[in-house]
């Protein structure tokens, strides 16, 4: 049964929320690496670049809260279409060419559209989704968002050598453009909305209520967060430290996208039948263990097998940020619950190269790898002594 009440499959997604997360997911992964090139060839310094590349992540972060009060009022189906449509707009206009400005304010909007649609996808797959189904289906839409963010840089490269540099935001364009209309088409399965009163809970209410779930729960995302973030920093800074050339490093990291493509829908089908804690846990302590020891590695196939192991760890906790926040969320205010949930997630995730760079310019970049690690293990111990299984197995 859904939480609708009628029978469930977890295909029953497909045209609502994983094909359309597909296009989204491609575009974005195709026009992602091209930013910071495009605002070079706008006239940008390397250091002006690096700033509009960084927008893109400010825009997710400031808008994470505004997302949910957004997708509160006007529901998450058509939150969803919204941002599709939004940013066939912005793309279009990065499509463009626009002044360095204006562009820069476009990568902005690239960040706000993608946390509406982040939000939005997670509160429908919530109200659509017993919580026996829950893992499965975040899971898939972490699984389907890792392949499109796999695809993506591959389609975009074999434009950029075919028709220019901004072709990606054309790509990019069209296929939000596509995911609005298969949003528009797709038939809405038995779903259970926020319940509608006379006075809806406000933020500062939905905070007050859940601010021991925030800081316990919220602080086991945000050390997942930093340890994923942090690899993007530390693989490529521990590779120019063993000699290994800037071309065979995204080599390194496909190794290990592939590997977490591949195990993320028996990850769900673990955690509906075993608990979240049973994939949660191993992954953020593997992926620790993996990020602690980088600095023993000595060359090119210890860096990648290390590579494989963080591809493998990623992979177990696949919709795992995704499900707790979907479990943990409580009917009435669930859009702004989760939009707090993700501004959590989002520091985490902005803090890891930023805990990166601070350990490593007063000690080693070695001494950073093992920081990182060991705030990943006090993640598990938070996860494991604090926060309660969220599986509801007659959910």
């Amino acid at each position: 049964m859904t939480a609708g009440g009628g029978p469930f499959r977890v295909r029953s997604l497909t045209a609502s929320i994983y094909a359309p997360n597909l296009l989204f997911s491609i575009g974005q992964g195709a026009a992602i690496p091209m930013i910071a090139l495009v605002a070079l060839e706008l006239g940008a310094s390397p250091a002006i670049a690096g700033l509009v590349v960084g927008l893109r992540g400010a825009g997710m972060m400031v808008f994470d809260v505004p997302a949910g009060i957004i997708v509160a009022r006007i529901g998450e189906k058509r939150a969803m279409a919204l941002s599709s449509i939004v940013l066939t707009v912005v793309a279009a206009g990065m499509l463009m060419r626009p002044p360095l400005w204006l562009y820069a304010l476009l990568v902005a909007s690239m960040g706000c559209t993608w946390s509406v649609w982040l939000l939005a996808r997670v509160a429908f797959a919530t109200g659509a989704t017993a919580s026996r189904f829950r893992g499965r289906v975040m899971s898939m839409i972490g699984g389907v968002n890792r392949i499109g963010l796999l695809v993506g840089p591959l389609l975009g490269s074999l434009l950029v050598s075919r028709v220019g540099i901004t072709a990606p935001f054309g790509v990019l364009a069209v296929l939000a453009a596509v995911a609005s209309f298969t949003l528009a088409r797709a038939k809405t399965p038995p779903f259970t909305p926020e319940p509608s009163t006379e006075s809806p809970p406000t933020l500062g209410g939905v905070f007050r209520e859940h601010r021991g779930t925030l800081l316990t729960a919220g602080s086991v995302a945000v050390a997942a967060q930093i340890l994923r973030s942090s690899r993007e920093a530390l693989i490529p800074l521990w590779g120019d430290e063993l000699g290994i050339g800037a071309g065979t490093i995204p080599l390194i990291f496909a190794a290990g996208a592939a590997v977490e493509s591949l195990i993320f829908y028996p990850v769900g089908l673990v955690m509906d039948r075993r608990g979240r804690k049973s994939t949660a846990i191993p992954s953020i302590a593997l992926m620790a263990v993996a990020v602690a020891t980088i600095p023993l590695t000595n060359g090119l196939a210890a860096l990648t097998g290390l590579a494989l192991v963080m591809g493998l760890a990623n992979g177990m906790g696949a919709g795992m940020n995704m499900t707790l926040g979907s479990d943990l969320s409580p009917p009435a205010g669930r859009s702004r619950f989760l939009g707090m949930w993700r501004l959590v997630s989002d520091a985490g995730n902005v803090s890891g190269p930023l805990v990166v760079a601070a350990v490593t310019s007063v000690a080693t970049l070695g001494a950073a790898a093992v920081t990182v690690g060991t705030l990943g293990m006090v993640g598990v111990l938070v996860l494991w002594r604090l926060v309660p299984e969220t599986l509801d197995p007659g959910g």
